[in-house]
């Protein structure tokens, strides 16, 4: 037969006060009112790098050199405004909107590096700098080397 603890009158009266705090600090999130300011974000961006493609278009460029420079541009504002510690507010709002385009990567590795630069070159900025996007990378080139290897196989073997 098991003993049952008794929690003392005490006890439980300090147990419901931790509930109530818990429960008065922890911030409640509105599902629609975060989508809406993902979808915002999110599409600020895209307007933005649409922007800078259709002035790559009116400068005469092809398809494929306008996008590389947009996807330039859209990294080198992302870093500026990482270094300007406005990003990290924008990603604050914006949430997923901000952090799945290609600027929240750029983000992912300007933040460590800015983040860890008293450390030093080599012990901070160089072991710091991929923290958040070195996954990201491995298992981009991981996959797309799989992918590529089931292609091949395919191709050799005359599956597809």
């Amino acid at each position: 037969m098991a003993k049952e603890k008794q929690i003392s009158p005490q006890k439980a009266e300090e147990q419901k006060a931790y509930n109530e705090y818990v429960k008065e600090v922890t911030p409640t999130h509105s599902l629609p009112k975060n989508m809406a300011k993902a979808f915002l974000v999110g599409g600020m961006i895209c307007i933005i790098g649409q922007g800078i493609l259709h002035y790559c278009d009116t400068m005469g460029l092809d398809k494929d050199t306008a996008g590389s420079w947009c996807s330039l541009l859209l990294v080198l504002l992302s870093v500026i405004l990482t270094g300007l510690n406005l990003y990290p507010k924008i990603a604050n709002f914006g949430g997923a909107g901000a952090l799945v385009p290609i600027t929240g990567f750029a983000n992912s590795v300007a933040a460590p590096s800015i983040e860890f630069k008293k450390e030093g070159q080599v012990f901070g900025i160089g072991c710091k700098i991929f923290t958040i996007a070195g996954p990201v990378i491995l298992f981009g080139i991981f996959s797309s080397w799989v992918l590529g290897l089931i292609y091949w196989i395919g191709d050799r073997f005359a599956i597809f």
